[in-house]
């Protein structure tokens, strides 16, 4: 039943209901957004049209090889449980999952890895955790929610953006953070750039190399990070669709990247694909790594 008309209704079963203050308030709520525009409502495919929103950017989640590759997997391995069992960091983790991690990771070229539930919460989940008290976190204006989501919940000193692409703006704002305290200039804390491969409403890339310079240039003490969101660049740009930063060869100046299964992968989860000890910290401390997976190497 539509949410609006049952809040709406006092009726059930032909007997009248009072409303609660809680269902009046959002009877209310959902009319003013249907009056705006603004009320969204779930909807199911049309046959044969095309869907000019969907992220299955290979079409991926209609194919039959990847079908047949994944049943297999899972006929290949009977004692594999379809579920964790509990957290990872208790009785949730298997040597598969560890496996997986480390073979993703190798296939992007990166020293360690660590899955996540999804993209969304690897994002959520890495900004919560890996800025430090005092440090401080410049994020491009169009970054995604998720990244949103961690920052809020982070223990970084600050959160500045930047204009939307803008190399200009970013060096502004980073002089201004290194101007700002001594430990930013002299190495003794961090500071980290979030930006996305390719931005999902406007479909733009980032200038990444010119980024990098950038940072490089005013953090010459090596505590300037660049965290890169490749969820829409995954299977889309680079060898073997391997994202941006490897398209450009800059495996080596960025800090952490981000890879999510759910768009042209067509699968769920994500990764993280960093040092280490960045893996061991967010594995530790981040409440948003995966339950339960399964994948086709």
């Amino acid at each position: 039943m539509d949410m609006e008309k049952k809040l709406s209704s006092g009726h059930r079963a032909g007997t009248p209901l009072q409303q609660s203050h809680l269902e009046r308030s959002l009877a209310l709520a959902l009319s003013r957004r249907r009056q705006a525009s603004t009320l969204r409502n779930l909807t199911l495919p049309t046959a044969n049209a095309i869907d000019f929103s969907s992220n299955d950017f290979l079409s991926l989640s209609n194919s039959s090889t990847l079908r047949d590759l994944y049943l297999r997997e899972l006929a290949a391995r009977p004692e594999f449980p379809l579920g964790s069992g509990g957290s990872r960091l208790l009785d949730g983790n298997s040597k598969y999952a560890e496996a997986l991690e480390k073979n993703i990771a190798a296939f992007h070229g990166a020293e360690d890895g660590l899955l996540c539930n999804s993209g969304f919460d690897a994002n959520a989940g890495l900004f919560s955790v890996l800025p430090q008290p005092g440090d401080i976190v410049v994020y491009d204006s169009y970054i995604h929610a998720s990244v949103h989501d961690g920052m809020r919940a982070s223990r970084a000193g600050a959160n500045f953006a930047f204009m939307h692409n803008s190399v200009t703006d970013l060096r502004a704002v980073l002089k201004r953070c290194t101007e700002s305290d001594q430990k930013f200039r002299s190495g003794r804390r961090s500071i980290f750039i979030a930006v996305e491969a390719i931005y999902s409403m406007d479909g733009d890339v980032a200038p990444l190399r010119e980024i990098v310079e950038a940072v490089t240039e005013l953090l010459p003490n090596g505590n300037g990070h660049i965290i890169v969101d490749e969820a829409h660049s995954t299977g889309v740009l680079g060898p073997q669709g391997r994202g941006l930063v490897s398209a450009l060869g800059l495996e080596d100046k960025i800090t952490i990247r981000l890879h999510t299964f759910g768009k042209a992968m067509a699968c769920n989860g994500g990764e993280s694909f960093n040092r280490h000890s960045y893996s061991s910290l967010s594995s530790l401390t981040s409440k948003r790594s995966y339950h339960s997976m399964q994948s086709v190497d």
